[in-house]
This record gives C-alpha cells, structure tokens and sequence, in this order.
C-alpha cells in the first residue's frame, strides 16, 4: 500500500485536472475497502458508496452529450453507445490514462494480487473519482473532467460504428450458416444490487463462441456476440 502524501494528492489532481477544495473527498474516491478494513475497522471511509454515486453522475453526462451531439441516433443506437463508453473496460482505460492505478490506497491482499492493474479497481475508482469532483465543485466541473478526459470515446464509438448490432448480425449469421438461432446464457452476476456486473455466455448448436461482460445483460449478451462474430470470421473464413 502506498501513502497518501500531499505531493501524491497533488500529482493525482495535476493529472485529472481538478484541484479539490476538500481533500478529504479525494483521499476517500482512492481509498479500497481493502485498505479501510486493515487500518481503521468501521471508522475510516472508503470508496464504495462514492462508486454508486459516480455511477449516476456519469450516466447522465455521457446521455446528455450523445442526446444533444447526435439527434439522428434513436434510442436504441444511444442505449448501446452509452453502454459502450461507460463499460468497465473502457473506464478502467480511461483511469490507467490517467494514471489512478499508482495513487490507489490498497490492503495487503489486493496490492499482492495486482489490485493497481485490475480493471475493476480502476473503473470503480474513476467512478469514486467522478463523484468526489461532483460534490467538491459541482455538476459542471464533473462534466468537465469527463468531456477532457472521457467524451472522445463515444465520438470513436461513433465513427468507427460502434452502434453496430452485433446480436442481431450474429443472428442472421447464425441461421445462415448454421439453420439455427444462437442462444445465450448468464453464466455470472456479480456485485451489490445497485451496482450488478453480468456475463453472459453465446453458443451456436451447443458450441461455446463467446463471453461478454456489461452492466446490464443487454449490454453483455451485444459484447458476446461481439466476440462470437469474430470467432466465426476467423474459423470459417466467412466475411462479415
């Protein structure tokens, strides 16, 4: 575990580009429940309920700037786009950019077992991160700090078609080809209630083609066929 000095609270403002008026707030968007739980049992905070809260706030930020910046997109196409930019891959990207990884504040256990490099940390602790800027200096500057540091993913997404229905591209692939539809399956759900991770799992006649993980079962069944369409491409060389 690392401390928390002033020049590491500072080094992690220059790189989000905000400068907190409450370090408190900062200390506890990096602070692990891993931490809290070895050095203050029930007295020190830690990041998980700013999580549920960072959450919300960068919900709303991305679908007000896809609603406002994109008014041929129906609301399927900004379903899945939001989806794709608030993933835990993408913001776990976004973090490592940024560098939170290094100024986390970790348990034994988790700084032994990668806990700076896990994707779920990271996005986690973005979250935490969004959140403590929110009630520091309000909506605008959290919206700031996602459109520096965030927003160009969904203009990516945008212009590389990231919008594409994968699920219904594999379907028709599938009956194409095969004479069948594909089935999926949620092989895992993790997470408190409010914050669920789903895996979701795609076959084609019983054969395994794909895993995709997204915060609803929607977003992680797109993911798997995602992954099936390319296994597909390449084990039958069909061009998609």
């Amino acid at each position: 575990m690392r401390a928390s000095s002033s020049k590491n609270l500072a080094d992690l403002e220059s790189s989000l580009g905000y400068k907190f008026k409450k370090k408190s707030l900062l200390k506890e968007a990096i602070t692990h429940k891993s931490y809290a739980h070895e050095k203050q049992k029930g007295v020190l905070s830690f990041n998980e309920r700013m999580e549920f809260l960072g959450d919300s706030v960068l919900e709303l930020i991305i679908s007000e700037y896809i609603f406002t910046s994109h008014p041929e997109y129906t609301e399927a196409d900004l379903s899945r786009i939001k989806s794709y930019t608030v993933q835990e891959a993408t913001l776990a990207e976004t973090a490592q950019n940024i560098d939170i990884g290094k100024h986390l504040l970790l348990g034994k256990g988790e700084e032994l077992t990668g806990g700076r490099a896990k994707n779920s940390l990271l996005a986690d602790a973005f979250e935490a991160l969004l959140a403590a800027i929110y009630l520091d200096g309000g909506y605008k500057k959290a919206r700031d700090f996602i459109h520096r540091h965030l927003i160009h993913k969904t203009d990516e997404l945008s212009t590389k078609k990231f919008i594409f229905d994968f699920k219904t591209k594999l379907q028709e692939v599938a009956q194409a080809q095969f004479g069948v539809l594909p089935a999926y399956v949620v092989h895992k759900e993790e997470g408190p209630e409010h914050k669920k991770t789903f895996e979701v799992k795609v076959f084609i006649n019983d054969d395994y083609l794909g895993l995709g993980k997204g915060k609803t079962k929607k977003a992680a069944a797109q993911e798997a066929a995602e992954a099936a369409l390319k296994k597909i491409k390449k084990n039958y060389e069909i061009n998609l």
